[in-house]
């Protein structure tokens, strides 16, 4: 499949360069920037640091709460090269933007941490790549599961979202062992749920999805948190249930379901939506423990 094709079919951005091609940004050019920042900027420069892309709606609900505020000062960001967006061409409608750090906005994580700063053009490169991703897919909806998190948190001053590792720190964790799209800590109340997070679109057998449990048995016990399958169906749930009661569930790993679409409807992955093995109903986020008795370590 030829690449350019595939690139002209993602609508374009700021085409704009804040520096000749290949050359780098001055760090004059990221100094004066960084007294415009504001710290809703700065927080969500670091977001997209950490984990890579946010549709708009996903923004609005981490740092905004408003899609006209949201759609103001992005586009602002967009015009200083601070963001970059794209997103693909479809019909009926359009497709919602996907959110980058643009060359600046790259520029001025660089230099917070002692890094070089990259070149405009690796930046670009950089977005066309996660653009044209296969996993692009799966990026979004794991982030989008803990975007749900954070806003309700931002609703519930009792709840918040204490640790949001991405997929990379979650190697950095665990090694090979196990390969999580996310780890992260919920706490509600006082209480702390850590759990790892697997993120399932239904393109995978179930075989192989139950099979990833034999890695979180290897844990150690420190790390014997709650293993979250967030499926796109109900019936994909289902069958999961089937596939799990069939092969049963390693000892000592904690397994918990929920389906977004059934989650839609019963307050997101926060409410009384997961389904563990074995057990009869539904249990809220914050009700969930592990069996090993791991705590977060935080």
């Amino acid at each position: 499949m030829d690449r350019n094709r595939l690139i002209r079919d993602i609508t374009a951005s700021s085409l704009h360069a804040s520096a000749p091609h290949g050359a780098r940004l001055t760090a004059s050019v990221v100094a004066g920037e960084l007294t415009r920042l504001t710290p809703r900027d700065r927080f969500l420069l670091n977001l997209l640091d950490q984990h890579k892309t946010f549709t708009t709606d996903q923004l609005v609900d981490l740092t905004f709460g408003s899609a006209g505020r949201a759609r103001n000062r992005l586009n602002t960001l967009l015009e200083r090269d601070i963001l970059d967006r794209f997103r693909h061409y479809q019909r009926p409608g359009s497709q919602a933007w996907r959110w980058t750090l643009g060359p600046v906005g790259a520029a001025i994580v660089a230099a917070s941490n002692g890094d070089t700063l990259p070149r405009p053009s690796a930046v670009r490169d950089a977005t066309a790549r996660l653009a044209l991703s296969p996993t692009l897919t799966h990026l979004i909806t794991t982030n989008g599961f803990f975007v749900a998190l954070s806003a309700y948190a931002r609703t519930d001053p009792a709840t918040r979202l204490a640790r949001w590792w991405n997929e990379a720190a979650c190697r950095e964790a665990v090694g090979m062992v196990v390969r999580p799209d996310g780890h992260g800590v919920w706490i509600d109340g006082g209480h702390a749920v850590p759990f790892w997070l697997e993120t399932d679109l239904g393109t995978e057998t179930l075989s192989r999805v139950v099979g990833k449990l034999t890695g979180y048995a290897a844990l150690p016990p420190s790390r014997a948190y709650p293993v979250l399958f967030w499926l796109p169906t109900a019936a994909r749930e289902a069958n999961l249930h089937a596939q799990l009661a069939r092969t049963g569930v390693p000892d000592a790993v904690t397994v918990a379901t929920a389906a977004a679409d059934h989650a839609a409807g019963a307050g997101g992955p926060v409410g009384p939506v997961w389904r563990m093995p074995g057990q009869p109903g539904r249990v809220a986020l914050a009700d969930l423990t592990a069996s090993g008795g791991a705590v977060w370590d935080g």
